[in-house]
């Protein structure tokens, strides 16, 4: 629980290092604010504007913000299915916890060696795919970076645009889910559907 304090810490206060001058965020600011009213995203649930609850497009790029916001999206949604499989079924193993956070600091070298590989093949794939030009963030006129099972390119422009809202969306609500998870186990009580 202190390395996690620690570590969430350090990691706030060196983001203060990185902020960039009063005179760049004006200039962002203004450029994204066109392209915000554009952005997918925007509906009923974030009040008809562009979900941004930090603010944190006059520090970045869109692209990259979007890029960052699926990215984190699509792994929010594996670890709910991750974080909730343990609490339904049990099995034996080397970590013998069903409590997430502790299960963390109790893997193995193995585990965390597969982990860093399998993170860096998915890198790689998207990596290689923006290099060739296709997408990983639902652009409907470009070749999807990854698509298993060949629907993207049999899908009209409607269909692309209702999966990568879905996806969007689902993201969203599966990061809300993990901060509620994590808040649950650090913060007693603070969840009570999770007590």
């Amino acid at each position: 629980m202190m390395k996690l304090t620690l570590l969430l810490t350090a990691s706030i206060a060196g983001v203060s290092a990185f902020a960039p001058t009063s005179q760049v965020t004006t200039s962002r600011t203004q450029l994204n604010a066109a392209d915000l009213e554009t952005l997918r995203g925007v509906g009923p649930e974030t009040g008809g504007k562009v979900f941004d609850p930090m603010e944190l497009a006059q520090w970045a790029p869109l692209d990259h913000l979007r890029k960052a916001e699926l990215a984190n999206g699509r792994s929010a949604m594996l670890a709910t299915v991750g974080w909730s499989f343990p609490q339904l079924w049990t099995f034996k193993g080397p970590v013998d916890t069903t409590d997430p956070i502790d299960a963390f600091f109790k893997s193995d070298a193995q585990w965390w060696a597969q982990f860093i590989l399998i993170c860096a093949v998915g890198e790689g794939i998207k990596y290689r795919g923006e290099v060739e030009g296709k997408s990983f963030t639902g652009e409907i006129d470009k070749e999807a970076c990854v698509d298993w099972s060949g629907r993207w390119a049999k899908m009209d422009d409607t269909q692309k645009e209702d999966i990568a809202m879905k996806e969007l969306k689902n993201g969203r609500l599966a990061m809300i889910g993990m901060a509620g998870y994590i808040s649950s186990v650090l913060i007693a009580g603070s969840v009570p559907a999770l007590s």
